[in-house]
């Protein structure tokens, strides 16, 4: 979305998300222009892999997004500022956690990709259909993600197919509306699934960290589930069931989902390896060190064994006690869920990011059975992540709202700072034309000064306050983008 923006692939040398060298080595070398690239297979892989770790780079923004509006995390003293004013819902158009630039840069390395590789086989003859395809598939995968999370973002957003590749190109193009954006990133979901790969690769790494079948069909059901549509949720989550490649870890071993990562349970993460220089974000945001995030009281009460149960999922697992009353996120600092082993040299920020995984997706079915008020089917789904936890089955009245308050407890429990909660609460606040959304306002001033809760509430009471204004240096480059109506004046 820069103007005039040169084709000029300048990437970071060092991919290395993924442990196979030389699927790393396939990330090409700064300084490459149009008329030296796009003559192999290998330089379509190096892009793709390319749009792989930048979209993996987003991870702490990705956390941020998803977590700092809602009640599960509050800042401590070195939060930035920015999020600060994000979490407070004081956001104006100066704020940079507003702007979208590396979203769309993600999303350009996917069109590159898109657009080029039918070209590249021409010149390669090595370069079959099924490489092709596959790869393109994964592009268009990335691409409808990264779309999703925007959309999520901004509601509306500008819908950028082709890549900006000379200076002649000109993207100052409006905003599409939201169902315009889902509908073309749904048509691009189904169309390339059935050329994404089924696991096979050399690596698990690999295997967890690429855009398989299952994580086509779990971003499918996530769209569907955002857009109410039930019955394509249970569909498209049918087919990761018939697969069969995909159990929830045992209770022992629940903490192995971020302590090595890439379990049994993973459908898709994003790959980090502090011992090669590729870091992670959400240590520096979690560590207690560094004093920018915390559980919040609503996540302790949670959590905490002095007011739950929860054992597998609760203290020493997602959250550990430092002195009293004082807690700190486990997830993605710990080596093991005894909230003491903490990870270091080369560990310490090697914690994946986890996009889904089969207990979101056993929550995902879990809400459209019971919005079906299929009530018993609903009940066994949020049984089995439970039972997996060690805790007993809920008592929950047969009714669409009772069932959602009940889900949305166990998602903020199993999936909390998973960078899922802002987004769950919107899906709620959404639901049945704004039916709830006095409940999202409740939950979301919950741990807010008193001083502050009647000022956050009267905002939150305009829907489009929910949503992210345009980056102000956005509004400047292209005039036919048109501000969100809450933050116009």
């Amino acid at each position: 979305m820069r103007r005039r923006t040169t084709y000029v692939l300048m990437f970071i040398i060092m991919l290395s998300h993924f442990s196979c060298n030389d699927y790393l080595e396939l990330i090409p070398p700064e300084g490459l222009i149009r008329e030296e690239f796009w003559k192999s297979q290998s330089d379509v892989e190096s892009v793709l892999m390319a749009a792989y770790q930048r979209f993996a780079g987003l991870d702490g923004l990705l956390f941020v997004y998803g977590e700092v509006r809602a009640e599960m995390v509050m800042g401590d003293v070195d939060q930035h500022n920015t999020e600060r004013l994000l979490a407070e819902s004081n956001i104006y158009s100066d704020n940079a956690r507003s702007n979208w630039y590396s979203f769309y840069k993600v999303i350009n390395n996917c069109n590159e990709v898109i657009k080029n590789a039918e070209f590249v086989q021409e010149i390669d003859p090595t370069f079959s259909d099924f490489e092709r395809l596959g790869l393109v598939s994964e592009a268009y995968f990335l691409r409808s993600l990264m779309y999703f999370y925007l959309v999520r973002l901004y509601k509306e957003v500008p819908l950028v197919l082709v890549p900006t590749e000379s200076d002649d190109a000109d993207f100052y193009i409006e905003k599409s509306s939201e169902e315009t954006v889902l509908d073309q990133i749904v048509s691009d979901l189904e169309s390339n699934r059935q050329y994404a790969p089924s696991g096979g690769f050399i690596t698990i790494s690999e295997n967890k960290g690429r855009a398989s079948k299952a994580a086509f069909d779990a971003l499918l059901a996530d769209i569907a589930l955002w857009r109410f549509d039930y019955e394509s949720v249970i569909r498209h989550i049918e087919k990761i069931e018939e697969s069969k490649q995909y159990v929830l870890m045992p209770s022992f071993k629940w903490f192995e989902l971020f302590y090595p990562g890439n379990s049994l349970e993973s459908i898709l993460e994003f790959q980090f390896d502090n011992s090669l220089g590729q870091n992670n974000r959400t240590y520096g945001l979690t560590d207690r060190n560094a004093k920018k995030y915390k559980p919040s009281q609503s996540a302790y009460e949670l959590l905490s064994s002095e007011f739950t149960s929860e054992i597998i999922r609760g203290e020493d697992a997602s959250i550990a006690k430092y002195g009293e009353g004082e807690y700190v996120i486990w997830k993605y600092v710990g080596l093991a869920p005894d909230g003491r082993s903490s990870r270091s040299g080369a560990d310490q920020r090697s914690c994946n990011w986890i996009v889904y995984r089969y207990a979101d997706v056993l929550l995902m079915w879990a809400e459209a059975l019971s919005q079906l008020e299929r009530y018993n089917e609903a009940r066994e789904k949020i049984g089995l992540v439970r039972t997996r936890a060690a805790v007993p089955p809920l008592v929950i009245t047969d009714s669409p709202a009772a069932f959602e308050d009940a889900i949305l407890t166990e998602r903020a429990i199993e999936l909390c700072f998973e960078g899922k909660r802002w987004f769950d609460l919107l899906r709620m606040g959404r639901r049945n034309n704004y039916a709830r959304k006095s409940k999202l306002i409740e939950i979301i001033i919950a741990n807010v000064p008193s001083t502050q809760k009647r000022i956050l509430a009267m905002k939150l009471s305009d829907p489009n306050g929910w949503y992210l204004p345009i980056y102000e240096e956005e509004l400047e480059r292209n005039q036919y983008l048109i501000q969100n109506s809450f933050y116009d004046n």
